[in-house]
């Protein structure tokens, strides 16, 4: 919680200087009848007080002032909403070593069925794009709240042989430039964008990744990379086994340089739960709520039960 006015809780001296008042009076009560030589003579004159109940319903009255106080200082709280506008661009690896079985039932088609839960997860008024690479990239669908397009290519992916990462990159980009171009408004009214890139494997042909690297932090674009697979992923090429660890150090290495975030998914569940996540990351945003009222109904309430206890029990306000 955090308070945008926060000058009025120096109010709070006051309550307590109350407080303090409140436990001198008393103080000096009990001085004035240990000063009373007739005790007994002081009790058939002096009627039976409350006692603790006095105490207690001035302790209400004081937390109710404290609410109201807080209140004056409108304490906050941070909300997740859904954004109103963003671009992002899921950039998938349809390189022949998703193929690999090492996840069940293979890479790629554990990769497509979460990347059809990442299209759900996104807001609707998000512009959601899809960049498959391989040997290229492809633009297979611009960004758009066409959200039965997007999962309509990926259920049609194709794999292919090498892996351009870098392209991918590069692809991904000039697909958000493309549409923010045709918004034709001032670049600091524009949407915020970012790439998710989901990889098994090393940058084998194309532009390196330390290229895509510099053309991401220059467009201000964040990239956030999945690295999809194990150590232990092989495939079976005319009868030779083939190693297809995953590569991580160039995923992690392009999200901490762009400013994205770096996940590891080494089973389709795992998957489902990274794109779940990066859903929510991209999708949401938190904005500051005022709670303010909150306190000010507690304090009246804490008020009003205060001094009807004090009433009830003292025939007196305090």
């Amino acid at each position: 919680m955090t308070f945008q006015t926060p000058w009025w809780l120096l109010a709070l001296l006051v309550v307590a200087a109350l407080v303090a008042l409140y436990v001198v009076l008393q103080l000096r009560r009990k001085a004035y009848a240990a000063r009373f030589t007739n005790v007994a003579l002081l009790g058939s004159l002096v009627p039976k007080r409350p006692g603790w109940r006095r105490h207690l319903a001035f302790s209400i009255v004081a937390l109710g002032l404290v609410a109201l106080v807080v209140s004056l200082a409108t304490p906050s709280t941070e909300v997740r909403v859904p954004r109103e506008r963003a671009t992002v661009v899921m950039a998938v690896d349809v390189s022949l070593s998703m193929q690999a079985k090492d996840i069940e039932p293979n890479r790629f088609e554990a990769m497509k069925t979460a990347a059809t839960e990442f299209v759900d997860v996104l807001p609707a008024r998000i512009n959601l794009g899809l960049v498959s690479f391989a040997g290229t990239a492809t633009t297979l669908v611009p960004p758009t709240t066409d959200r039965d397009a997007v999962t309509g290519a990926i259920q049609r992916l194709d794999l292919a042989e090498s892996t351009a990462i870098g392209e991918a990159v590069f692809a991904s980009l000039t697909a958000i430039d493309n549409f923010q171009a045709a918004l034709d408004a001032p670049e600091d009214k524009l949407p915020p964008a970012r790439i998710v890139l989901l990889s098994d494997g090393s940058n084998t042909v194309g532009r390196k990744a330390t290229q895509a690297i510099d053309a991401a932090r220059a467009a201000g674009v964040p990239v956030s990379t999945i690295a999809f697979g194990t150590d232990y992923g092989t495939l079976d090429l005319e009868g030779e086994t083939v190693p297809v660890p995953v590569d991580r150090a160039t995923l992690k290495d392009i999200a901490d340089q762009t400013g994205g975030s770096y996940h590891e998914a080494a089973s389709a569940a795992e998957l489902q739960e990274v794109y779940a996540d990066l859903g929510s990351q991209i999708g949401y945003t938190t904005q500051p709520k005022d709670i303010s009222t909150w306190f000010v109904r507690a304090g009246v309430l804490l008020a009003l039960v205060g001094a009807a206890l004090s009433l009830l029990w003292t025939n007196r306000l305090v």
